[in-house]
């Protein structure tokens, strides 16, 4: 006797939904691990972090690259949709600087990946591309939504504040968080309208 419809299907459904748990463990055990450990760590650290196998590691991502190129796609998706999501709730201004605290997380996580990214393998020469494309065109709806308010400048490319903001964190990997907050403050700073800065409300 066959089963009805509904028991066929929810197999499949169920093993679905188990793998996603299993790539979500395992992408985060691996962000952590490698902040860590660096992005040589162990899979089999990866893999006990995450709750699953080394084999279920390697059957999603044959290579290491395979792995710190998912963490990294998946931090910069994040990234993007925190700036949609803070342009919907906030003024651009503000929201601008709230993706910039974010940015710096990203960024963070990018260095942690530093020695993969420059090691010169052809498998990450993409995402520098990739970076300023995912994020510049959602940091632009934030400049221009400012420009038109007239609480930002207009003369800004989301590309040269993202490449900016960048090498501010680059330059002094060893500072403090509360001083490259300070710095990243007088960068957004400068962004303002001139009747918008901190000095024109005194």
């Amino acid at each position: 006797m066959s089963q009805p419809i509904e028991q066929r299907v929810a197999a499949p459904r169920r093993k679905r939904a188990d793998a996603e748990r299993n790539t979500a463990a395992v992408l985060d055990a691996a962000k952590a691990v490698f902040a860590e450990s660096g992005v040589d760590a162990p899979m089999r650290k990866i893999a006990a972090r995450a709750g699953v196998g080394v084999g279920t590691i390697y059957r999603n991502y044959p290579h290491r690259s395979d792995l710190i190129i998912a963490v990294f796609r998946r931090e910069l998706e994040a990234t993007a949709a925190e700036a949609d999501r803070l342009a919907e709730q906030f003024p651009p201004a503000q929201a601008l600087r709230l993706w910039a605290e974010r940015l710096g997380r990203f960024l963070a996580t990018k260095r942690g990946f530093a020695s993969a990214l420059h090691s010169g393998d052809p498998a990450y020469r993409p995402l520098p591309d990739q970076f300023l494309g995912v994020l510049a065109p959602r940091v632009q709806n934030i400049l221009d939504a400012g420009a038109r308010d007239g609480t930002l400048r207009d003369d800004m490319r989301a590309e040269d504040l993202i490449t900016a903001l960048g090498r501010l964190g680059d330059s002094h990997p060893g500072d403090s968080a509360d001083r490259a907050q300070r710095m990243t403050g007088v960068l957004l700073d400068g962004l303002l309208a001139a009747h918008a800065r901190p000095e024109s409300s005194a």
